[in-house]
């Protein structure tokens, strides 16, 4: 390093001054020269450890020689032209790009969707969540089954993996105040063994309308998934809404797709429980909410025909160029 430092010093005393012809090819072949100073430098920058503060001595000694050889009006068309940010580490290779992920490419077209029905994107990385925000603040009572080890990953006995992003709808609506229209994405754990149809990790997409009580409905609710299935998969399938349980909501649906001559679940949703609109201290009588979910590994493996979740983990890249050009 103090032998590049002394280099520095020597040249940035030529910069301004006039250098005969000899002296200054006597200068490129000793600092530009295949083997010379500056490529046996960046030869050495591999092997230590403060490799930035190296770089930018080599990029000032090599700018400092080309500003003699301009100065002089010795700069030739073979010489590279002086730019002060340029990237001399750079080396133009052709790299076996790859595709957008599959997962990717059906979440954009989902934000796409609802985007245009004014539908806010709401990202929130928290992973790791306390038992309130994932349960207690959600209505799932004590000795619900998924709370289980079974079905949840426990940190200790005050944080866990969340299980669905809910928990970001719970953030978003202490924090603001309704009407309230947002679409949360994120992954999700579940303590599940991994099989053609089943993964540990998948990710999640829900919505969440807040709004007074005269804006919104279950034939609204209805209206707004079959619109989204209409545009997502086109009008040639057939789904159905059936009664069901989620602590979360009240009444409850799920959504099933006739898909592959049999119904397949693609949805859950329903009316926001007025218990969770106390949680978030929002007035239950005054306002009231909907709420859908959807696992995008799910509505993936239907909309590109894959039998296997697996794929969707996989690094293959001959696998991801597959998915370039469907959407």
């Amino acid at each position: 390093m103090n032998n590049i430092n002394k280099y520095i010093s020597k040249i940035n005393k030529l910069k301004n001054k006039k250098i005969d012809e000899k002296k200054i090819l006597k200068i490129k072949k000793k600092f530009l020269s295949k083997n010379g100073i500056i490529d046996y430098y960046l030869n050495k920058i591999k092997l230590i450890k403060n490799k930035k503060e190296l770089g930018k001595k080599i990029n000032i000694l090599k700018n400092n020689i080309l500003l003699i050889i301009k100065n002089n009006n010795l700069i030739k068309k073979n010489d590279i032209k002086i730019n002060i940010d340029y990237d001399f580490f750079y080396k133009k290779n052709k790299y076996n790009l790859g595709s957008k992920h599959p997962i990717t490419l059906i979440k954009d077209k989902i934000f796409k969707i609802f985007n245009k029905l004014n539908f806010n994107i709401i990202y929130d990385n928290k992973e790791i969540e306390t038992d309130w925000y994932n349960f207690k603040a959600l209505n799932f009572p004590k000795y619900h089954p998924s709370r289980d080890m079974q079905d949840t990953y426990y940190i200790n006995k005050k944080y866990l993996l969340r299980t669905h992003t809910s928990s970001i709808q719970i953030r978003y609506m202490i924090k603001n105040k309704p009407p309230i229209r947002i679409i949360t994405y994120g992954k999700v754990y579940r303590n599940e063994s991994i099989s053609k149809y089943t993964y540990n990790m998948f990710h999640q997409i829900e919505l969440l309308y807040v709004d007074k009580n005269k804006y919104l409905s279950i034939i609204y609710l209805k209206v707004l998934i079959k619109y989204f299935i209409n545009i997502f998969f086109g009008n040639n399938y057939k789904i159905r809404f059936r009664t069901s349980y989620f602590p979360f909501t009240n009444p409850s649906f799920e959504v099933d797709l006739y898909y592959n001559n049999k119904w397949l679940e693609i949805i859950g949703c329903g009316m926001v429980n007025e218990k969770i609109l106390k949680n978030v201290k929002y007035n239950y009588i005054k306002y009231r909410g909907i709420a859908i979910g959807m696992g995008i590994e799910r509505l993936a493996m239907i909309y590109y025909n894959i039998k296997d979740i697996r794929i969707f983990f996989s690094n293959d890249i001959r696998t991801l160029k597959q998915f370039k050009s469907q959407l």
